[in-house]
């Protein structure tokens, strides 16, 4: 399949298409009355709305998730999956919806023209089960709040796959429900974070000129380069947005609309070729995000100008300041309790890891409480 056998479109609205002229017509004649949600969730740029006519070129294309009842999903679903196999146009505006394995070994999908039956790829399954598998929480989550500790051990990344995308129906209610739960934190968790996430980058200001300083220039400029990848998904916090991983995090930075200024000095601190201009731009950088902080009234103000690292002679914003005055607004006991470390992603950069709901929820359950 390539781009000149059919006009690119983004994937969501193919997968409305698809849902609206292909699945639900097979839905209607063969299982009418049968309550379901469809939608296109869960992986894939198109979710996070940044596919391109690059994303064609594998797991893209008519896709959808189909949600129905426990007991609906455990009575029709393999049966429903096997008919749609059958019962599938070959192709919706000149997308195939056949999906081959050119390695056997490979996982991923492509589309391919086909004229048997069709290696869909519509997910049948119950809401219930899919946010067990994608975020590790347990039954009638869309009922019930999440915990504290069930918001900590679910990665933004997974948050966005989960909330983002489009729902075409909801006859179930179950899945609208859901992600309006899921939709951004509570107020005490967000506090939390925000405070956790002006630490990490407290953690590390002083280095760029340390490192500089023992004639480590490029541990400086990986240092520098760590502190932007920081205050990028500091940004996003302060504005509500979940952070996607590395492929889209400046993509989804450039949507949040804060300006050239700040961009330039972010990009100015990456291609700096030396300390005094990396610091330099990394100040610029440190004092427009503490003021974004500032504006939200969410802590006392706090001055966001540079200053000297007690006695040394690197400038740095001293972005515990934040990270104090933030942690003194939180009163929740349980998150009064924990370190300032944060959730999954402000500790663990592991792909492998984050994508292991239960091994992070283990992993949360464990963190030691102040004073413990």
């Amino acid at each position: 399949m390539t781009i000149s056998d059919a006009g690119f479109l983004p994937g969501l609205a193919l997968s409305r298409i698809f849902y609206e002229e292909a699945v639900r017509p097979v839905l209607d004649e063969s299982y009418p009355g049968l309550r379901h949600a469809a939608a296109r969730v869960g992986t894939g740029s198109e979710v996070l709305g940044f596919d391109t006519a690059r994303s064609a070129d594998h797991e893209w294309g008519p896709q959808l998730n189909l949600f129905l009842a426990p007991e609906d999903a455990a009575e029709h679903g393999p049966d429903l999956h096997r008919l749609l196999a059958h019962r599938l146009p070959k192709q919706v505006r000149g997308w195939p919806t056949h999906f081959r394995h050119y390695d056997p070994a490979d996982p991923v999908g492509h589309m391919a023209r086909t004229d048997g039956p069709v290696n869909h790829r519509v997910s049948v399954g119950d809401v219930d089960g899919w946010l067990h598998s994608e975020l590790g929480l347990g039954p009638r989550a869309y009922e019930a709040a999440p915990t504290v500790h069930d918001w900590l051990a679910m990665p933004q990344q997974k948050l966005a796959e989960v909330t983002g995308g489009a729902v075409f129906h909801d006859g179930l209610g179950t899945l609208g429900a859901a992600r309006r739960r899921l939709a951004w934190y509570p107020d005490q968790v967000w506090r939390y974070l925000l405070a956790c996430q002006w630490q990490r980058i407290s953690q590390e200001e002083a280095f760029v000129g340390r490192c500089a300083e023992v004639g480590d220039d490029l541990g400086s400029a990986v240092v520098a380069g760590r502190l932007v990848r920081d205050l990028m998904r500091l940004c996003l916090l302060l504005r509500r947005r979940y952070a996607p991983y590395g492929k889209w995090l400046g993509s989804a930075f450039s949507r949040l609309g804060l300006g050239e200024e700040l961009s330039a000095s972010l990009r100015g601190a990456l291609s700096a070729s030396d300390h005094a201009t990396r610091e330099q731009h990394l100040c610029a950088a440190y004092e427009f995000v503490a003021a974004l902080q500032n504006e939200t009234g969410q802590a006392g103000p706090v001055d966001p100008s540079c200053r000297p690292y007690h006695s040394r002679p690197f400038r740095v914003l001293r972005a515990d300041r934040f990270a104090r005055a933030l942690a003194e607004t939180v009163t929740d006991p349980v998150l009064r309790g924990l370190p300032l470390s944060g959730s999954v992603d402000q500790w663990a950069d592991s792909t492998d890891v984050l994508g292991q709901p239960q091994l992070l929820r283990a992993v949360v359950g464990a963190l030691p409480r102040a004073g413990s």
